[in-house]
């Protein structure tokens, strides 16, 4: 089973990403209960829980909250037809993601073997979990609007969890890595 490693944003950040992925949502009538938006740091599979508890917990102790520019839009075209914020790959949240990467290979986990041009994003509408998937000239149009929402901010992580892929929302979560104060 694959489990993820992401970023979660404080309430204040969340809200103004979630009205972006409200207007697409509500447009194509992609989904009843939007996903969570997150970043993906990293993809583990088949991992030992216990340890990797103990090696996330133990890699994000020194770190605190940190922030992170969205700056326009990231597109990945069919078999995806994904709408996803685009995160600057700089600073804390680069180091972090390459830490980690780094850290668990180390450990003997099964990641991600090169996060070199790792493309950093948020998923706002994604054909995955879908009422339906987007037509070609929908998936067009929904990023035609994106280019002219100029969305350029700074947000805020406050927590990295621990998932893994289920459809069920309420047994997704794993564990939660709460972020220093700073």
């Amino acid at each position: 089973m694959k489990y993820y490693l992401v970023a979660l944003f404080d309430r204040e950040s969340y809200l103004s990403m979630e009205q972006i992925q409200r207007n697409i949502c509500k447009k194509y009538k992609l989904y009843k209960n939007a996903h969570t938006l997150c970043i993906a740091l990293e993809i583990i599979e088949n991992p030992d829980i216990n340890k990797l508890n103990s090696v996330i917990t133990n890699i994000l102790k020194p770190y605190k909250k940190f922030k992170v520019q969205t700056n326009g839009f990231i597109y990945f075209d069919a078999p995806y037809k994904s709408v996803n914020l685009k995160i600057e790959s700089k600073g804390y949240i680069i180091r972090l993601a390459r830490n980690i990467n780094d850290t668990l290979k180390l450990h003997g986990f099964n990641v991600r073997e090169n996060i070199d041009n790792l493309d950093l994003h948020v998923s706002l509408a994604n054909t995955n979990y879908a009422l339906k998937d987007l037509s070609g000239s929908e998936y067009i149009a929904a990023c035609n609007s994106c280019e002219n929402n100029d969305f350029y901010k700074l947000a805020k992580i406050e927590r990295i969890e621990l998932w893994k892929t289920i459809n069920n929302k309420k047994e997704i979560f794993v564990k939660s890595f709460p972020l220093r104060d700073y």
